[in-house]
């Protein structure tokens, strides 16, 4: 099998590291060979953080260069277009909607790009967006985007059984938050 490459974006605080940890748990249990890079960014401070997740029957590096991720999945949509250049022309983009205003924006010094989603379309760009933050409200608190994201990812990959996502949620998630995670998964499922 050829190795697929995940990029897991945002901004720190927002649960990636939950994400990709449950991504790897996820597809080392599905039996395949995975490397997961660590956290790299500002992930305290609220600046931007990516994670790669790369699986396959053998891999070697957990990094992704530019043009070869399948995926970018991203927590924040500045991020998802921040990262594109990483993109295969046949990947695709799976996006919370959501808006964090960078440091120069909340500085008055820039403004934040409009219609971000349309222009990622406008070249080609597969793009799967949507809001996220409004599913994990749902469920019972904003910091459950992650597993809105996580539930709406495996919609992409069909051969991963339902029970082995709950397997690694279940595995990842404390136990005290873990019916809330349950739901904003199932969430992200239907979309």
């Amino acid at each position: 099998m050829e190795t697929v490459n995940i990029m897991i974006v945002g901004v720190g605080g927002q649960g990636s590291l939950l994400a990709s940890k449950m991504l790897g748990h996820l597809l080392v249990n599905a039996g395949y060979d995975v490397k997961v890079s660590e956290v790299h960014g500002m992930s305290q401070r609220g600046g931007s953080v990516v994670t790669y997740v790369r699986f396959g029957d053998k891999v070697y590096s957990p990094i992704i260069d530019k043009g070869e991720a399948d995926f970018i999945v991203s927590f924040e949509l500045l991020e998802a277009a921040r990262w594109i250049a990483y993109l295969k022309p046949t990947g695709r983009v799976v996006t919370n909607t959501q808006q964090m205003e960078p440091m120069p924006v909340i500085a008055g010094l820039a403004q934040y790009p409009e219609n971000l989603v349309e222009k990622m379309r406008a070249k080609g760009i597969q793009v799967d967006a949507m809001d996220c933050l409004a599913l994990a409200e749902e469920a019972g608190s904003a910091k459950a985007v992650n597993m809105v994201l996580m539930g709406r990812l495996s919609h992409y990959f069909p051969d991963i059984a339902p029970e082995a996502w709950q397997a690694s949620l279940e595995a990842n998630v404390p136990a005290k938050v873990l019916e809330l995670n349950r739901k904003a998964f199932a969430l992200g499922q239907k979309g």
